[in-house]
Parts: structure tokens; sequence; C-alpha cells
């Protein structure tokens, strides 16, 4: 196992090639599922969204998928999945955000990252679902905040068709760009570790403002302590 898994690192390019020739249509259902289910499911946030579009594009640069057809096909899920979400919080938002939704599906939501899309919608409105795209767990939560505050379906559609088309045609483009360089054709493997990585970076950055927010908590409690008479 440890010998194959060298071998992988060595041949990323040459594992993923095979991959896709080997599971044909299986390849791309699977990355229809995972983009409508980071989208469209509040309770999976953790899936990976830009980098897995970018990781496209890339294969599809090597000639390993049909960029148009792998494209299209992600447009569609990011759409259904953003639709499916918005309905969950159609139904399941009101008494979510009221505190009356203390179990079953309510206690799968991170509170947190559905506050801080609460922010982000009413910070930037409607645009905040073609926006929304493109940061990550926000993302995830906007629709479902939208549906919440009976945003009117017919205006969330318009936004959520060109939020599709702009998250997915910038990220598989970009991908598409960069792996038809041949530093980048020859460098795959390191590309591939590098997207790894970028798409922790958001992980970690909420991770560290978390606990620091929870330090500045706890430092001020002593202080209103303080100053009761």
């Amino acid at each position: 196992m440890i010998d194959q898994f060298f071998h992988l690192l060595r041949d990323i390019p040459g594992f993923l090639d095979g991959f896709i020739t080997a599971h044909g249509a299986w390849v791309y259902a699977l990355l229809f599922a995972i983009i409508f289910c980071e989208t469209g499911l509040v309770v999976t946030p953790f899936l990976p969204g830009d980098s897995l579009l970018f990781t496209v594009g890339a294969l599809a640069a090597r000639g390993s998928m049909n960029v148009w057809f792998v494209s299209a096909l992600l447009i569609v899920a990011g759409v259904l999945g953003d639709a499916v979400n918005y309905h969950l919080g159609k139904y399941f938002g009101p008494r979510i955000f009221r505190g009356e939704g203390t179990t079953g599906f309510a206690r799968l939501i991170n509170r947190k990252h559905l506050d801080r899309a609460h922010e982000f919608f009413e910070k930037y409105g409607g645009k905040a679902v073609i926006l929304g795209r493109f940061v990550p767990l926000v993302r995830t939560f906007v629709p479902f905040v939208a549906g919440a505050g009976a945003m009117n379906y017919g205006k969330f559609g318009v936004y959520n068709v060109a939020g599709a088309i702009a998250w997915v045609g910038l990220c598989v483009g970009a991908g598409w760009f960069f792996g038809n360089i041949d530093w980048v054709k020859r460098n795959f493997e390191a590309v591939v570790i590098g997207i790894i990585v970028v798409s922790l970076i958001p992980v970690a950055f909420e991770y560290v403002t978390h606990k620091r927010r929870a330090a500045g908590s706890r430092g001020a409690a002593p202080a209103t302590d303080a100053a009761k008479p």
C-alpha cells in the first residue's frame, strides 16, 4: 500500500487520467453529486467547491474530459443545488432563526456558518446569491438564508443561474488556462497539491477566527463582572 501511495504521488496525472478512462460516466455523476451537495445541502459545506472546479478544468486541458460538457453539467448541478437549498430554507429557516428548531435537521446545521451567511446576505442583498458562490462555506448557506427570508423565487432564480455560470465558468476556465501551460503540465503533481493546500486555507482561517473570538469573549467576561457595583 505504501509503494502504491508513493507511485500515485509520482504520477498523479496518470492515475487521474486512468481513473476517468476506467469509470467514464460515473466520474461525471460523482462530480455532479459533489457540486450539488456542496451547494444544495447545508449539512455538507465541507465538500470541495472551487478547488474541485479548478482541478476539473486542469484535467480537461489534458484532454481527460470534455470541458464544455463538464462545465454545463456542473452549472446545472450548482443551479439545482441552490434551488433545493432555497426551498429547504423556506421550509425550515424561519423556525430555526426563531430558535424553535432544536431537534432533527436543525441540529445538523452549523449555526455559526448560518449566522455568517445571514450577515453576508444582509450586507449585499440579492447580489449575495452571486457573490456568495465565491466564498467557501458562505455559498452553502446563502441560498438557505434567502429562502428563510422569503426572497422572491423569480428574483432568486435569476441570481442563482447567473452565479452558477460565473462560478463554474471562472473556476473551470482558470483550471483550463493554467492546465494548458507547459510548466503546469510538467509539474501537475505540485499543482494538485497546491490546490489542496489552497482549499484548506478558508477552513484554517475560519478556525483561527473562531478561536480568537472565543478567547476575546472569555477575556471580556471578567471586565464585565468588575464593572458591577
